[in-house]
């Protein structure tokens, strides 16, 4: 899917009741996951569960930014043939997975299990959210979709070509073109190994979980109450790091270097919608953290932007930190009236006073979007400016243009907010005033989340509140949100199509040449300038509080196995 975004806050105290002589982690999250399947989860909440279960051949440096890839399960980086085609991996024995039913106590990892998840994200059946990172990439794999069709026998009957496993632990990815942010592919959940016992056990339904060989595993998932992961006493040997960059030194991100990881014994996901509770559990410190919501900035900054003193004298912490997450209004391009019409959006884009958006949600903190790239990778422009901007007069002019002067004869369109709190009501009803302006009427759908995520991927949405973090720091994976061939239950959920972009989209994924990135992205920005599928609207920052009992924290949305590293205060 598009990769959906919801508000993820963080809580975690170092004991409970009934786990006094543990490090027990709480976090609140404020919707349930709505998957634990690998080859499904995708947006921000089912990613942070997964990513604490289940593990991939590489894995971003902890502490080191830029953001550079290490090995996981992988004994090393992969061997590249010279023409770019060719990826030999040569897989870590001895790794042993989570206790299982399904498999074998002796069943230890193999290069086999890696095969049998990308087939799976490449099986129809699956309907993997993440097939957009292979489709027309490895030798065979197409035709494997095809022909397997959608038995589960032809699954494990047919082979791929470009995929071998020439012993126990070597894995050989063949290419049909060069392809370097397979890299990146290969750090995400999607690859994560499936063991063919559990596929076959599972008849291919991972929704509770593929088992994992990650530093926690899955003990107990009451939907909507609650995730219970407990440390894996035989994880396989990791360590803390023992370098970083210059903000890690700075904020002593380095105490527990070479310690063996995980440094806590028990997370727990706690599932608590409404943010007031979860401000009201951290100002009584049964909460060690938590990601400011826009209704508590005032009460725990001041006017300059700092702690408050009552705040701080608490031991309370401030980190704030950029992200790779944007956000954009969005419409549905196959729409019959905001599709094919493109007079109507650009009157909503005059319309939406995105500075004053700013202002009330993010609290001004949010940086105001200039592009459809965000800062931070190789062809974000920051002298890029948008065709667009809040200009009521303009925006009568242009849906009268659009043949519906004051919104008459205009239908009411359906805006669906991606969830269903206060907040995202209000966010709903900001963008139903701003646009009752001009005459056109909103209706606000409240979702909940995961059935927000539904009707994204089936393309029931009409005009809704579009978002991403990046999946890896390439400019090709903003470009796919775009590609004709990812259309839902793709992540191009607007359904947009164009053949430039699908040529600008391919080159991409086939180059890694700095000024070809550059000059390929400044065209798409031009592309989408003038077709209109996305109304930019800022670059988030977050404003974490932190409770001092917290060790090691800091925060990224391109980690989401980031939990092995917490440690708190005994």
């Amino acid at each position: 899917m598009l990769k959906l975004l919801f508000i993820l806050t963080l809580a975690l105290s170092c004991t409970s009741e009934n786990d006094s002589s543990k490090k027990v982690l709480n976090l609140a999250i404020s919707s349930d996951a709505s998957t634990l399947d690998t080859a499904l989860a995708y947006d921000t909440i089912s990613s942070q569960v997964v990513g604490q279960i289940n593990e991939t051949l590489y894995e971003y440096h902890y502490l080191n930014r830029p953001f550079t890839l290490k090995p996981l399960l992988a004994e090393s980086m992969p061997d590249i043939s010279n023409d770019g085609l060719t990826y030999k991996i040569k897989i870590k024995k001895n790794v042993k997975y989570h206790p299982s039913t399904v498999l074998d106590e002796s069943r230890t990892l193999m290069a086999q299990d890696f095969i049998n998840q990308i087939k799976r994200v490449a099986f129809k059946p699956t309907q993997s959210s993440g097939w957009w990172l292979f489709d027309d990439k490895i030798i065979g794999l197409n035709s494997f979709r095809s022909n397997a069709k959608k038995d589960l026998s032809n699954f494990f009957d047919l082979n791929v070509k470009g995929l071998s496993a020439p012993d126990k632990h070597t894995l050989v990815i063949k290419l049909k073109r060069p392809y370097p942010q397979l890299i990146y592919a290969l750090a995400m959940a999607f690859t994560s190994p499936a063991p063919n016992e559990v596929i076959k056990a599972s008849n291919n339904n991972l929704n509770r979980g593929v088992v994992g060989t990650g530093p926690f595993r899955l003990i107990e998932w009451n939907n909507g109450l609650n995730i219970i992961l407990e440390k894996f006493d035989a994880y396989h040997d990791q360590k803390y790091p023992t370098s970083g960059d210059q903000y890690s030194h700075k904020n002593n991100l380095l105490a527990d270097a070479q310690k063996s990881l995980p440094l806590i014994d028990k997370v727990e996901f706690k599932v608590i919608k409404e943010s007031q509770t979860r401000w009201l559990n951290f100002l009584n410190k049964k909460i060690d953290l938590i990601v400011l919501s826009k209704e508590h900035f005032s009460l725990a900054l001041d006017a300059a932007g700092k702690v408050k003193k009552e705040i701080k004298d608490k031991g309370i912490k401030l980190q704030i930190a950029s992200t790779l997450t944007y956000w954009w209004l969005a419409f549905n391009m196959n729409d019959k009236i905001l599709g094919k019409n493109k007079k109507i959006r650009e009157a909503i884009a005059h319309a939406v006073n995105i500075d004053s958006y700013i202002e009330i949600f993010t609290n001004k903190i949010a940086l105001k979007a200039n592009s459809i790239f965000p800062p931070g990778i190789v062809g974000y422009d920051p002298s890029n400016e948008l065709p667009y901007s809040y200009n009521i007069s303009k925006a009568k002019k242009l849906l009268a243009e659009a043949g519906y002067p004051n919104g008459k004869g205009l239908p009411v369109i359906n805006y669906d907010v991606r969830g269903n709190s206060t907040v995202s009501r209000q966010m709903g009803e900001f963008i139903q005033k701003e646009l009752s302006k001009i005459g056109i009427r909103i209706k606000v759908i409240m979702n909940p989340f995961s059935q927000f995520l539904r009707k994204a991927r089936t393309g029931q949405l009409q005009f809704w509140q579009g978002g991403w973090a990046l999946d890896y720091p390439d400019a090709e994976n903003v470009v796919q949100l775009l590609y004709s061939k990812n259309h839902p239950p793709g992540p191009n959920s607007t359904f947009y199509t164009d053949s430039r972009i699908d040529k600008i989209y391919k080159e991409l994924s086939q180059t890694s040449n700095l000024n070809r990135v550059n000059g390929l992205t400044k065209k798409a920005q031009e592309i989408i300038n003038d077709d209109l599928p996305w109304i930019m609207q800022f670059y988030s920052r977050n404003y974490i509080l932190i409770n001092d009992r917290v060790k090691n924290y800091r925060q990224s949305d391109l980690i989401y196995n980031s939990l092995k590293y917490i440690n708190v205060k005994e």
